[in-house]
């Protein structure tokens, strides 16, 4: 199920949840723009790309897009991309080069329909200019969010991400405890290179983002963040480098479940 909402007057939300038995559920949530231009962030993932289309159409007819921002090539990014460059031809898709190159390795864009830009330049979108940034993390090289001047808002595509037992519409009704375990979680899993970080160079792209002073955090993986809690969300990414790397489950433990998954219940009496 994909659902929808407002997190500001002109943006909305398309959402879903996708479960890590035994760790929680990740937000996968994709933005509508609604300006002269309206824009789109990304697609939805593929495996909910049936449900992604209804729910994108519940807030605004795909025809009035202008413009599709792809953060990045991942799977739960770009699951409706050609269906959405197959039925609007005005579409035009933002990305970098490295976006371009990984797409032609599995399911190339039109050159025509793509504009390259690359971070700390700008595109004027109609009646708001959007800045491209490179999230302090990431887990892809084509990775690009953005800052939007009309509403200040950041769209910081999987940084800041968190796993969570539950998902709220809004990040201020998740706990100072659980928003930190979460995001430290999801960072070591999403970006595994942060145990190797300089941590003075690391405290710099952090602080780029507090420089910004965003209205409003808007992550691929959770809930929208009012400008308020950056202060607590960059305090988790920061602490981030010295968490446990996750190690996920082995071959022996993924065949312990499989048995637990097909074991014959035994009948009493």
């Amino acid at each position: 199920m994909v659902n929808s909402y407002k997190a500001a007057a002109d943006i909305e939300v398309l959402t879903s949840s996708f479960p890590m038995p035994g760790y929680g559920l990740v937000p996968i949530n994709a933005f509508v723009i609604k300006g002269s231009e309206p824009v789109l962030i990304d697609t939805g993932a593929a495996a909910m790309s049936k449900a992604f289309l209804p729910a994108l159409r519940s807030v605004i007819d795909p025809a009035e897009l202008r413009w599709l921002w792809l953060t990045h090539t991942d799977f739960d990014h770009m699951g409706c991309l050609h269906q959405l460059l197959a039925e609007n031809p005005r579409l035009q898709v933002i990305t970098t080069f490295l976006g371009v190159g990984i797409m032609s390795l599995l399911d190339p864009l039109p050159l025509d329909r793509v504009y390259l830009l690359n971070p700390g330049e700008r595109l004027t979108v109609g009646d708001r200019t959007l800045t491209a940034v490179r999230p302090p993390v990431f887990d892809n090289p084509s990775t690009t969010g953005f800052h939007d001047d009309k509403t200040g808002a950041f769209f910081s595509s999987d940084c800041f991400g968190a796993l969570l037992q539950t998902v709220p519409e809004n990040a201020a009704d998740i706990s100072d405890s659980d928003l930190r375990d979460g995001e430290v979680f999801w960072a070591s899993l999403d970006s595994p290179w942060l145990p190797k970080v300089d941590r003075a160079a690391f405290a710099r792209e952090l602080d780029s983002i507090r420089r910004m002073a965003p209205t409003m955090i808007l992550s691929s993986h959770l809930p929208p963040a009012p400008g308020n809690m950056a202060e607590r969300m960059l305090a988790s990414l920061a602490a981030a480098p010295g968490a446990q790397p996750f190690v996920g489950p082995n071959q022996a433990a993924l065949e312990q479940m499989l048995q637990a998954m097909t074991a014959v219940p035994r009948l009493e009496g």
